[in-house]
């Protein structure tokens, strides 16, 4: 059975009021809707809050849930939106550019190989620039972009799930992710120039 299957069937056990096949959803996902909005909130004991009442949301608006995508691709869709009401509520940015990323945040870029197997010291001084570089670039990104990058080449999910998420068409996504790639690969650009 795969995962996309035993998550329905937890769902719907949850459903019919079995609290402890929910728990095992929240145990499951937990970690990784704490990424997703720690994209959005840096503080981790607003994460944790946002998480919280993301899983409170959920666990109330289940019965609304039709299994037409996959679980987590929904209860990311509540996190996002419960992040965007939490800073608006607070009067802040609904994305915050200040999050600090590190080489490991950035795996899944294309631009992944770059980080393997670097041993000497004018490896490593690339491998930082590179890492600040991607950082930046990633900093700079308009807001959407920012988000469906993020969604794709951080958090692994699919087209489908990020049109889900961001409520829009797939060809948005691949559009968006497009420019994204490209805007960070011209700002790569001089780096890669250079090795």
């Amino acid at each position: 059975m795969n995962d996309r299957k035993i998550d329905q069937k937890l769902v719907e056990l949850a459903q019919y009021g079995d609290k402890k096949a929910f728990d095992l959803l929240v145990i499951k996902y937990r970690g990784r809707l704490i990424r997703v909005l720690s994209r959005f909130i840096r503080d981790s004991t607003e994460v944790e809050d946002v998480a919280q009442e993301t899983f409170i949301k959920a666990y109330l608006a289940l019965s609304s849930f039709r299994g037409e995508s996959a679980f987590y691709t929904w209860l990311y869709r509540v996190g996002v939106n419960t992040a965007k009401n939490f800073l608006t509520i607070r009067g802040r940015e609904v994305i915050d550019r200040n999050i600090t990323y590190d080489i490991s945040d950035s795996e899944g870029l294309e631009t992944n190989n770059l980080f393997q197997d670097w041993k000497t010291p004018e490896r490593e001084l690339i491998n930082k620039q590179l890492a600040q570089t991607i950082k930046r670039a990633l900093e700079n990104l308009p807001k959407e972009l920012y988000t469906t990058i993020t969604l794709r080449e951080i958090e692994g999910l699919s087209y489908e799930e990020i049109a889900n998420v961001m409520s829009c068409p797939i060809g948005t996504v691949r559009s968006r992710i497009f420019r994204a790639r490209d805007l960070i690969l011209s700002e790569l650009g001089p780096i890669l120039a250079d090795k």
